[in-house]
């Protein structure tokens, strides 16, 4: 028989979370946690507290009330170890746009403590299609060209934990699989990944669970198919559904249909 102490440790355990611009509260209370191996969707409408959770979760803002664990690191009183164990999508205004996408990738791997010579970066950026590409900036690559460098770069130091941020907005469907076929051999070599999307579609497809918030409040968390399941008899749900009920119903029914700025 089991006993709490054996029970693994999560990757990510958020606890508590709260976050204030002000008086107005943007996370309020929200909890989850991401095991090894999984990847979890943080799913919300626009300035359902998202970003600013992960922004707490990178290091980047303070938290009024709430714990960050990191592989068991408490980021937020050892910020630098939890880091360590971090990769973070970059946009592409993050990099410095007088280096070439070669250049790039030594100079971000020598700051996570990797070597990398002239022919293993060629390497890493032939694994991604990017080999040819190798003298260009980014600025001159394609959106999915940039979007597979900046995965690139996330993962260059095998991180435990990888935190995308809308990892294939505005990419075409040829290089969102391709993204996709890469976070999940990412998971397969032991990482966890926490991804936002706003694609109902990518979540489904992509993610072991989801956690849904909305107002800064956690409002559901399950696999998609456990929230499709719970849901599929609520009201909300069926007067959306258009035949089978789906995720993306689901999440209309818990966060409401109004548009969000």
């Amino acid at each position: 028989m089991s006993t709490p102490t054996d029970r693994p440790q999560p990757m990510l355990a958020v606890e508590g979370l709260v976050v204030k611009y002000g008086a107005r509260t943007a996370v309020d209370g929200v909890g989850f946690a991401i095991g090894r191996g999984e990847i979890v969707g943080l799913l919300g409408p626009n300035g359902a507290g998202k970003t600013t959770t992960l922004s707490v979760i990178e290091g980047l803002r303070a938290p009024h009330a709430g714990t960050v664990t990191v592989d068991g690191v408490d980021a937020l009183r050892h910020p630098i170890d939890a880091r360590a164990r971090m990769g973070v999508q970059l946009q592409s205004s993050g990099f410095q746009p007088e280096l070439s996408i070669e250049q790039l990738l030594r100079l971000y791997a020598g700051l996570y403590g990797v070597r990398m010579s002239h022919r293993e970066a060629l390497d890493a950026l032939n694994d991604t299609g990017l080999e040819r590409e190798s003298g260009k900036r980014l600025k001159n690559l394609s959106g999915g060209q940039q979007q597979r460098f900046s995965l690139l770069i996330a993962s260059i130091h095998n991180p435990l934990l990888l935190l995308l941020d809308e990892p294939t907005s505005g990419l075409d469907p040829q290089s969102r699989r391709s993204l996709w076929q890469r976070i999940e051999n990412s998971r397969r070599g032991g990482g966890s990944i926490l991804l936002t999307t706003h694609s109902m579609e990518e979540a489904q497809a992509v993610c072991d669970r989801i956690v849904i918030i909305d107002h800064g409040k956690l409002v559901a968390t399950g696999s998609p198919a456990e929230l499709i399941a719970t849901h599929r008899d609520d009201p909300r749900v069926l007067a959306l559904a258009h035949g089978e009920p789906t995720l993306e119903d689901v999440f209309i029914a818990l966060t409401g249909s109004d548009l969000r700025d």
